[in-house]
């Protein structure tokens, strides 16, 4: 006489469920965001020369204004790089990314400082963003500051230094950057603050302009603030050395 022995069957751990699900939704957002990024992913030739485009940025203040006629008329006049001074293209580069012309999009050397003074102090108080990372921003994306926005910063200044000239970039900054509420580039800001092209800027006023860039609509030549003060005169430092 024979017998014979069912095994049942081991039901997989909740564990092992929650492993497996969490690896297949992962999979899900990473094709949703790979759809997403070709969805919104630049023609880079119509960007490598030519006239600047406008920016995200830009195009969401005017839809702003629409929605609250009080909001200052936008400000932009997009300059060739032979009409910005090079005092004044030198002092954007010291006080927003001093190794610009050395790394490809992402600073580590800056991005490690950030991260030792952080944590030092507690909080997050320095950012890392370089200047091909804050013309994609301001391009293509939006302020936010979630890590997926974040991560599509990353592919994208990462494609765009393949793909533009650091000339053609740092252009594309300087006419795209924000210098006060509905101020965009320089030439407005130039023609906004003190009445003359960006041609005409002496240095002192392109120390400035520079200096408004952390937070244009709070500390500008117009608000003059101290702490905008305090951020001219770092920034003539490292200018004079």
């Amino acid at each position: 006489m024979r017998f014979f022995s069912h095994k049942r069957r081991r039901q997989p751990s909740l564990t092992g469920r929650l492993v497996r699900w969490s690896f297949r939704l992962l999979l899900l957002v990473i094709a949703i965001d790979t759809l997403y990024l070709v969805h919104i992913w630049p023609d880079w030739r119509i960007f490598t020369e030519g006239d600047i485009k406008q920016s995200r940025f830009i195009t969401d203040y005017l839809q702003r204004t629409k929605a609250n006629p009080h909001l200052p008329p936008l400000r932009w006049q997009p300059v060739s790089m032979q009409q910005i001074p090079s005092h004044l293209q030198r002092a954007v580069i010291i006080a927003e990314d001093a190794r610009f012309y050395s790394h490809r999009g992402i600073d580590f050397v800056a991005l490690q400082d950030a991260m030792n003074t952080n944590i030092r102090k507690g909080r997050i108080k320095y950012g890392a963003s370089t200047l091909s990372q804050q013309t994609v921003k301001n391009m293509f994306l939006t302020a936010s500051r979630d890590p997926l926005r974040k991560w599509h910063e990353l592919v994208l200044t990462l494609a765009m230094e393949t793909r533009l000239s650091k000339r053609r970039i740092l252009q594309t900054y300087l006419n795209i950057a924000e210098f006060g509420q509905g101020i965009y580039g320089v030439e407005a800001a130039s023609r906004h603050y003190w009445g003359i092209p960006a041609s005409r800027l002496a240095p002192w006023q392109s120390l400035q302009l520079a200096a408004s860039l952390p937070s244009p609509v709070k500390h500008n030549p117009a608000s003059g603030t101290r702490v905008f003060w305090q951020r001219v005169r770092r920034i003539r430092r490292w200018y004079n050395r």
